[in-house]
């Protein structure tokens, strides 16, 4: 069990919540703080004081005052209107993510939200409960306001949910399980859909992948060196501790241990004096993408425990501040540099197939083929590979950088940072598919090199992946191959990072 406290969630935990499916709480301290703060609101609804999304239009008709009798409407039409997001829905698993992320934002007691529209937050968690929402909308600012429009649609009843593998009328779901529609208050529609939890979402989860995925690569990278006969001279420590980036001494480290007692290595002058950057330049490229993934965790991790909806209110409800903590800027920035830092870690891999299958480059049969002429082998394997990396390329052009004023010109300026996130997601994926090519080819490197002179630790991947994918002696459908080998990486991240 999970509890939710609106301050110390991890990514960890959010790894448990949405992939894991364990159960969530809510602190009881956290909600009793989310119950004194709604007093605040409702005091403000019975004095007809006004106060921006308590009372008052949104966005650009934030200067329209709403009659008391009419609070409750205008937090329905509200929902209703800004759900308007299309596209292909959002992976099942962010939807999850999103309302474990949107419970703990509202539980830090700054919304003004009642404790029981915390609780079919958690319910729905906990029941399996995930709202359908479309994939794209989102400006970044005010928030991901399309994409929590449709959670929020879910909340009241409205639109459709996945449920224990099918896409149904929420209704019908809410009757089963006997749980009922909440009917928003003053406040609570907005405090649902101002906030950044679709791109922390999405961004979280492919930051769990990417994180994991970089382990991947050095491990793969470890057996292509064997199957290249590299030089572990670029890997030794005094180059690495010379420079002094951290990271850059994890991967040149990882790579030592696990080729430490391989026959297929050499050293300088032996078979050739330097090889090329992307086996020797392993530990620079792959360190720079830790280093990335290192800021990106950060901020997604702050992100997850922040207040990030408006207005916010303070001091049990006698200071209510207007600001703009619905702006995705930070992570905006963090997934387009995540983007780039996966996109370059397939760049690197992609060479390194080359150079696994260009018979200009190594002393290999060409294209690792049993008899090229007859048989292309991996020719094209590494066709796709480019493919892929040129895609990303495109994918990894900053969202960031561009701005569309909405709301007539109210909102000028906005983060597009769920879009950025849409594309790091993309990348990743992209990513992994390349490195199980570089997977493929490394694995029938080391074949044609004599198996029983690799390292412990790449024999023992080496043994996995052949258990996946058999030896190419023939021309076959490798579209399969490569699919079936990326499945298995994706599904066995959590037990293939370093372990020497």
């Amino acid at each position: 069990m999970i509890t939710l406290t609106g301050n110390t969630l991890t990514l960890s935990e959010l790894n448990q919540v949405v992939i894991e499916a364990v159960r969530v709480e809510a602190c009881e301290k956290a909600m009793k703080r989310v119950a004194e703060t709604r007093k605040a609101v409702d005091k403000i609804v019975q004095n007809g004081r006004t106060v921006y999304g308590v009372n008052t239009g949104f966005g650009k008709l934030s200067d329209v005052k709403i009659e008391s009798e009419d609070v409750e409407t205008l937090q329905r039409n509200l929902i209703l209107s800004h759900a308007c997001g299309v596209g292909e829905p959002l992976e099942e698993r962010v939807s999850r993510a999103m309302l474990l992320l949107r419970a703990n934002t509202l539980l830090k007691g700054f919304s003004g939200v009642r404790p029981v529209l915390v609780q079919q937050l958690i319910d729905f968690i906990n029941y399996g409960i995930h709202p359908v929402i479309p994939s794209q909308g989102s400006l970044g600012a005010s928030g991901d306001l399309a994409p929590l429009s449709h959670l929020a649609l879910a909340l009241i009843g409205e639109g459709s949910v996945n449920y224990q593998g099918e896409i149904r009328r929420t209704k019908s779901v809410l009757e089963e399980v006997g749980l009922r529609p909440i009917t928003l208050l003053a406040k609570e529609g907005l405090a649902l859909i101002n906030g950044t939890q679709a791109m922390t979402a999405i961004g979280a989860l492919s930051y769990l992948e990417g994180e994991k995925l970089a382990f991947q690569a050095d491990m793969v990278a470890a057996m292509t060196i064997e199957g290249l006969e590299g030089i572990m001279d670029a890997f030794d420590e005094r180059i690495h501790e010379a420079r002094g980036h951290k990271e850059q001494m994890e991967v040149a480290e990882n790579v030592r241990k696990l080729l430490k007692d391989s026959q297929l290595t050499t050293s300088s002058g032996e078979v050739r004096v330097q090889d090329a950057y992307s086996i020797r330049c392993i530990p620079q490229v792959h360190g720079a993408t830790r280093q990335t993934l290192a800021y990106a965790k950060e901020k997604l991790e702050t992100e997850m425990n922040a207040a990030t909806d408006n207005p916010l209110i303070f001091d049990g409800g006698e200071k209510i501040l207007s600001g703009g903590n619905f702006h995705g800027q930070p992570i905006a920035l963090a997934m387009d540099f995540f983007g780039i830092a996966m996109a370059e870690l397939g760049n690197i891999s992609e060479r390194r197939i080359e150079r696994l299958v260009n018979p200009q480059l190594n002393d290999l049969p060409p294209f690792l083929s049993p008899k090229p002429g007859l048989q292309s082998g991996a020719m094209i394997m590494q066709y796709v590979a480019a493919s892929l990396v040129s895609e990303n390329k495109t994918l990894a052009h900053p969202a960031s950088v561009d701005s569309i004023p909405s709301s007539a010109n109210q909102e000028d300026h906005v983060s597009m940072g769920t879009i950025a996130a849409r594309h790091a997601a993309h990348i990743v994926a992209n990513v992994r598919r390349v490195i199980a090519i570089e997977f493929i080819c490394a694995m029938q490197g080391v074949e044609y090199r004599g198996i029983d002179k690799m390292a412990r630790k790449t024999r023992e991947l080496w043994e996995e992946g052949r258990l996946v994918v058999p030896s190419i002696t023939e021309d076959r459908i490798f579209s399969e191959d490569i699919e079936r080998l990326t499945s298995w990486l994706e599904k066995n991240q959590g037990t293939m990072a370093v372990t020497v």
